[in-house]
């Protein structure tokens, strides 16, 4: 991945299953929080709150490639690869504390209207906050 912000997060022991491994829920609880992050460094959780307008997650997936143990930690890496008119994409890496690749997840998010229940474009402005930490991060 290229330009991308990261989140460390703890691993809890109340996450490992019966076979001693983080659930795959959980997995899904670290990109949810890796994509919330996301969502307020470009300011889409403050316009849902002040104009009922905002983001919804239309797709989640998951390619779990090693497991994770308690205890340790996992970092979350995010970025957009792709805007649309009215959705952009976010990719996730969650890395082990060996900075190996545990999971790979792809989020679509679409900008949505509650009130009036349809989608909507992306904002201009959250278009060139997202493109400004594209070019901003490190690498």
């Amino acid at each position: 991945m290229e330009s991308r912000i990261k989140l460390e997060l703890r691993i809890d022991w109340s996450e490992i299953d019966l076979f001693g491994h983080v659930n795959n829920l959980a997995i899904f609880k670290y990109v949810q929080a890796a994509r919330v992050n996301y969502m307020e460094m470009i300011g889409l959780m403050q316009l849902q709150a002040e104009i009922k307008t905002g983001p919804i997650l239309a797709s989640a997936t998951c390619q779990f490639r090693k497991p994770l143990f308690y205890p340790g930690k996992v970092i979350v890496y995010s970025r957009v690869d792709a805007i649309k008119n009215s959705s952009f994409h976010l990719q996730h890496e969650i890395k082990n504390d060996d900075g190996e690749i545990a999971a790979e997840a792809h989020d679509i998010i679409v900008m949505y209207d509650f009130g009036k229940k349809h989608k909507f474009n992306i904002p201009e402005e959250i278009k060139d906050k997202i493109t400004l930490l594209n070019k901003t991060l490190i690498k």
